[in-house]
């Protein structure tokens, strides 16, 4: 249920509309849009009077919101969320370039990435320390060790840090050294898990799962949403079909759909989504042109010898020449780089 606010009602009296709404059993989420306050009430209204509720002072009218996902649709917030990290504000015109080796393997490997994604243009500086491996046998990275080596790496050429987290336990961790958690395409249903990086209110980047439609996905994002932090990034990282060509399928469809549907950020994950190198640019360039709000790019300095995803990773002069070309359909679409 949607609650919209009389223009130039006090911030006491809309605090007492949101109290009153707890005290009926239901979590009050608040936002505002062209100077209008907008309270969503989540829960069971059922036993609401809806004529009652229209009736409190400085309500001018409630609606029900038809969706499933609440908070993160535009039915609750109309306008697309802006979400700052360093020096890149995600979902802006500005495009968000977040590059990186898929694991951190060392001090050496990962300064060197740094730099070059650095020089290239990338705000946001991707490394997985903790790894979601198919195969128990293989690197399942540096743990805590590899968070400090990828923060120092950030922290000397100025990017702010993603990096993925697999446990509820491991959040606070993680949380101590990224700039934004990610939520692997594995552990997109892991309730638990986005409840918990939902109550950090540190930005969430939410990977697609392999199979999730595109309204399990946004049902994933309610749930980082429904603990108070709608900071989210929702991120296309292809999908499982009868394809056998490419890694996955990535689906270039959802960008719009999702625009349409939901006011969060998204971006598109063309390594993941197409586990080929050769291909990588060609999707990322689709990508930013179907209106992807940034990239997840995987960049190794010598990808024939990374521990893990090294055919997908783009050597750092393909990853500086795709940020020249991006920066050229930017310029088209009225975004920057």
């Amino acid at each position: 249920m949607l609650l919209l606010v009389r223009r130039g009602t006090s911030e006491p009296a809309i605090g007492d509309l949101a109290e009153r709404l707890r005290m009926a059993g239901l979590s009050a989420h608040r936002t505002d849009h062209e100077g209008q306050a907008r309270l969503a009430a989540v829960g069971d209204v059922a036993s609401l009077d809806l004529e009652a509720v229209r009736a409190w002072p400085g309500v001018e009218s409630v609606r029900r919101i038809e969706t499933p996902f609440k908070l993160v649709s535009r039915a609750f917030q109309p306008h697309d969320t802006v979400i700052s990290v360093g020096r890149c504000a995600i979902g802006s015109r500005q495009l968000a370039l977040m590059a990186g080796p898929c694991s951190v393997e060392g001090e050496e490997q990962t300064f060197t990435i740094a730099a070059a994604v650095a020089k290239a243009g990338a705000t946001v500086m991707r490394g997985g320390a903790y790894k979601p491996r198919t195969s128990p046998y293989s690197f399942q990275g540096l743990g805590e060790q590899g968070l400090r080596i990828l923060r120092r790496a950030a922290d000397a050429h100025g990017l702010a840090v993603v990096s993925e987290v697999l446990d509820p336990q491991q959040v606070e961790q993680v949380a101590r050294y990224a700039d934004i958690l990610q939520v692997g395409a594995r552990n997109m249903q892991n309730f638990s898990l986005l409840r918990e990086v939902g109550r950090t209110h540190k930005p969430v980047l939410l990977k697609r799962g392999m199979a999730a439609t595109v309204e399990e996905w946004l049902m994933s994002a309610e749930h980082v949403a429904s603990q108070g932090n709608t900071q989210v990034i929702l991120c296309e990282r292809g999908i499982r079909t009868f394809e056998t060509s490419t890694r996955s399928t990535l689906d270039l469809n959802a960008i719009p759909i999702v625009k349409e549907l939901s006011h969060l950020p998204v971006v598109v994950d063309p390594s993941h989504g197409t586990g080929r190198r050769d291909m990588v640019a060609p999707m990322a360039r689709a990508a930013i042109a179907a209106g992807a709000d940034g990239l997840l790019v995987e960049v190794h300095h010598d990808p024939e010898r990374a521990l893990s995803d090294g055919p997908q990773s783009l050597y750092p002069a393909q990853f500086e020449e795709l940020v020249r070309q991006i920066r050229t359909i930017a310029e088209v679409l009225g975004r920057m780089v």
